[in-house]
């Protein structure tokens, strides 16, 4: 089998402690993603049109834009979460993994940033 004791042969190998916060993190944010989508299609369903001005209405209210504001980085973590899962299993080079993470948090960013934008362009009256 080897020199050494059987804790020495493992040392090193084991669990890097951070699956497991990963793992919940994105249970968590799938449970927001849950309650917040149930909220908007009940939100939507109860509008009495779905024109644009309804909407726009609907959206400029504070309590509707806040909710769509999490909505938005809540639905962006999850995303954001699970392709890193993917991205460190099939990315195996150091270097490569790191300019992937990276892409893939600035991805996320710019896109968490472009739906509060576009969120609170709405909820002022703007567009």
């Amino acid at each position: 089998m080897g020199n050494g004791t059987s804790i020495g042969r493992v040392r090193g190998l084991g669990s890097a402690h951070g699956g497991s916060h990963h793992w919940l993190l994105q249970r968590f944010t799938a449970i927001g993603n849950i309650i917040l989508v149930g909220w908007l299609v009940f939100s939507l369903l109860s509008l009495p049109s779905l024109s644009y001005l309804t909407v726009r209405d609907w959206l400029a209210a504070p309590f509707t834009a806040t909710m769509m504001g999490l909505l938005v980085l809540n639905t962006v973590w999850h995303a954001r979460l699970g392709v890193q899962v993917m991205l460190e299993d099939y990315v195996h080079e150091h270097g490569n993994k790191f300019a992937v993470l990276a892409a893939l948090n600035l991805l996320a960013f710019g896109a968490a940033a472009f739906g509060l934008v576009c969120v609170i362009r709405l909820a002022l009256g703007g567009a």
